[in-house]
């Protein structure tokens, strides 16, 4: 394990085998979101109580919870960059911030969007929505604060701080339906992976849908740390290699 864990710490193991599984990955996730798009938004049957406009949680849904796991992995990759200076931590949870940005925003636009036939409003301050708002603003926020500084070490270890600070605030959208009475609805009625109050034809689209989305979120972390990866590493003889060699096939980088 820690065999494994020193060799993820290595530029160059990660940018070589990242490589290897990005074409598999993305098949992958091409195959898992056009066949639950398709099948979650043009075969399953209407809601008995919210008709068609339940779709939207085949975005919704998936889209919160990656948010959410993409601020858990920044704050780990921040403490493993604080505690061991390991650079590649420091790389992915760079990679992750606008990542984590774009999932949360998406998840706050489509619960708008639902909100208007089920609530009436496109907008409450409601604790869930308010404390999803708040970790968009960490997530920008922790941008803001890295390209403030024009020492890359300095804003890393800045943003590290801020990142732990805030992943406070994961857990109390996680929990905020329990602790408080709150407009948004609980994960057993909202979940779509409710097997028990959901038939087939509803819940396994929304698995292959949110499979899918894990994998589009995997590949922007993946791109966005081996761009990373060659901007820190110029300087070094395996990526001048690199460089050489794309340069000499025409094509470009990922």
């Amino acid at each position: 394990m820690w065999q494994w864990f020193f060799k993820l710490s290595s530029p160059k193991w990660f940018y070589t085998i990242s490589g290897q599984l990005m074409p598999w990955l993305a098949t992958l996730t091409t195959l898992l979101l056009g066949v639950g798009l398709v099948w979650g938004l043009a075969f399953t049957p209407p809601d008995y109580q919210m008709g068609e406009n339940y779709r939207i949680a085949y975005i919704h849904v998936p889209s919160a919870a990656i948010a959410m796991g993409c601020y858990y992995m920044m704050a780990c990759m921040a403490a493993a960059f604080l505690i061991w200076r390991i650079k590649m931590a420091d790389m992915i949870a760079k990679a992750c911030a606008p990542v984590g940005m774009t999932f949360t925003a998406l998840a706050l636009f489509t619960g708008s969007v639902w909100g208007i036939p089920t609530w009436g409003t496109w907008w409450i301050w409601d604790a869930r929505l308010t404390s999803t708002l708040i970790m968009l603003f960490l997530f920008i926020g922790v941008m803001a604060l890295r390209s403030a500084y024009d020492s890359e070490a300095a804003g890393a270890k800045a943003t590290a701080v801020l990142t732990l600070v805030g992943v406070v605030n994961v857990p109390i959208i996680t929990y905020s339906v329990k602790w408080w009475n709150t407009l948004h609805q609980g994960a057993s009625s909202l979940s779509l992976s409710n097997t028990a109050a959901n038939p087939p034809q509803i819940w396994v689209p929304a698995f292959f849908v949110g499979f899918g989305l894990l994998g589009f979120y995997l590949i922007a972390i993946i791109l966005r740390t081996r761009n990373e990866i060659l901007m820190r590493e110029r300087r070094t003889e395996w990526v001048d290699e690199i460089l050489s060699a794309s340069k000499s096939k025409g094509q470009g980088l990922s």
